[in-house]
């Protein structure tokens, strides 16, 4: 291996492994302080990630958007950041650190239908094997909790693959702006324009939260959780990609699942079932087939406003 494809490797595994171990991670915060609470304090300590990463790419010279760009970057962080966080941690909440990372993984399939749907892009033989790959592999994670009538945990599932979709219409929705002014501009805007509504909606949760009561792996964990796995990690794993190539890198965040099963399972107590393994490597096979079948994109440029 050249040597200097082995830094950017390490770094996009070691992000993989972080991602991972982040699942149980959150799901334990949630057992101590809620899916409510927990997105009141990431989002106490966001402005100041936001910040700090906006200072350390334009120093005290921001980047100024068009009047028209406005709108959009807020309309997509309340959907990309504001929704997506909330269905993901009220999913989580009912459902499992393992379901969650495999179900969340499910965002590729969704941008494919998504570009579909716009007419961006339309989806070739392999992509439409990945998608119904991945949908048969849904519906047989799934069977066990609805054939027991598990109708909590079946409703945490379906509420992981609508923030997942959420997700890729985001990444569909935004790449104009990405492309115009950048991922760190649109992440750091993104991140302080969310702040304000998040914090008004879990005002009532953080008002009862008894702060001193809380052990001190809830603070840390949390600020590791937004400032480790998020800023640090998404910028790493940028820099991973930017190195080593997207058709590289991408395929390694299928290892993720692997990670939080493992974390789990050795930490959480989790239980898997002969069909929630099964119905996982369906689901990771399509989404994998469809992401990397080459698609046929139809000639319609995307205006970047």
């Amino acid at each position: 291996m050249n040597d200097r494809h082995t830094p950017p490797l390490l770094a996009a595994l070691a992000v993989v492994l972080v991602w991972g171990l982040n699942f149980p991670l959150q799901k334990a915060l949630f057992g101590q302080i809620g899916p409510v609470g927990f997105l009141g304090l990431r989002y106490l300590l966001m402005p100041f990630c936001a910040v700090a990463l906006l200072c350390w790419r334009f120093g005290t010279r921001w980047p100024r958007l068009d009047r028209g760009e406005v709108w959009p970057l807020v309309r997509l962080t309340l959907v990309g950041q504001g929704l997506h966080l909330s269905l993901s941690a009220l999913g989580m909440q009912g459902s499992t650190a393992f379901s969650a990372s495999v179900l969340l993984a499910c965002g590729p399939v969704f941008t494919l239908l998504i570009l579909r749907a716009s007419g961006v892009e339309k989806l070739s033989r392999g992509q439409v094997a990945g998608v119904a790959t991945a949908a048969t592999g849904a519906l047989l994670f799934t069977s066990d909790k609805l054939l027991s009538a598990d109708w909590h945990a079946g409703l945490g599932d379906l509420t992981l693959l609508a923030a997942a979709a959420l997700f890729s219409y985001y990444t569909v929705a935004s790449k104009p702006l990405i492309q115009h002014h950048g991922g760190v501009t649109v992440l750091g805007y993104g991140s302080l324009i969310c702040t304000l509504p998040m914090l008004l909606w879990c005002a009532p949760t953080l008002a009862t939260l008894e702060w001193a009561a809380q052990p001190a792996w809830v603070w840390t964990g949390t600020v590791w959780q937004v400032a480790g796995g998020g800023f640090v990690g998404w910028l790493a794993w940028g820099w991973a990609n930017e190195k080593r190539g997207v058709a590289r890198t991408a395929p390694l965040i299928y290892l993720m699942p692997l990670v939080a099963g493992l974390a789990a399972w050795a930490w959480g107590g989790e239980v898997f079932t002969l069909p929630k393994l099964l119905g996982a490597g369906v689901i990771l096979a399509g989404v994998a087939l469809a992401q990397f079948s080459r698609g046929n994109t139809a000639p319609r440029p995307v205006s970047p406003r």
